[in-house]
């Protein structure tokens, strides 16, 4: 059984965000319901966002697919709204995401289960359901790939980040190794 499970079901608002100087960023992902101002408040790697905006935009047009009669998910967003709100005080730090959809109810579902340390019992890692709309979902997918791309540049040549002190491109010296 898990430490602890925690439903927003459905959530007033939800995001994910980075705080930090790129290179050094720490990515969150952030809801709560109406009825508790409280933000319920996750760190995750910045490739899980980016994989979770990549799914959502996948799951949703999977749901249109199946579900035509559907109004398209405006993918609009208010930057301001969309930043992270304090307290940022996080429950865990993800190790897993999952996405789903409740086409009853016309919901999409963010995972999140606590990421464990190696030897630790998997059943009981904490779990988060995030339970928003297809256009919360989709606005939190718009705004998180914005958030990443505010990051390091990455260099044309060998696709490393490049460092704000500078980059010493290893495809230019030919001693890139693997």
């Amino acid at each position: 059984m898990p430490r602890f499970e925690l439903d927003l079901d459905p959530v007033a608002h939800i995001t994910a965000d980075a705080i930090g100087q790129p290179g050094q960023r720490v990515f969150y992902l952030q809801g709560w319901r109406a009825a508790d101002p409280q933000p319920v408040t996750i760190i995750l790697e910045k490739i899980q966002l980016q994989s979770l905006a990549v799914g959502i935009e996948q799951l949703l047009a999977e749901v249109a697919r199946q579900h035509p009669e559907l109004t398209e998910a405006p993918a609009d967003y208010d930057e301001e709204k969309m930043r992270i709100h304090p307290p940022v005080d996080p429950l865990f730090r993800a190790g897993e995401l999952g996405l789903g959809y409740d086409a009853a109810r016309d919901l999409v579902v963010v995972l999140a289960r606590e990421i464990l340390v190696e030897g630790d019992d998997p059943e009981q890692a904490a779990v988060v359901r995030f339970w928003c709309t297809r256009p919360q979902a989709r606005r939190m997918a718009h705004w998180a790939a914005e958030v990443i791309s505010r990051g390091r540049p990455i260099c044309p040549q060998c696709g490393e980040p490049i460092e704000p002190e500078g980059h010493f491109c290893p495809k230019k010296n030919g001693h890139k190794r693997k």
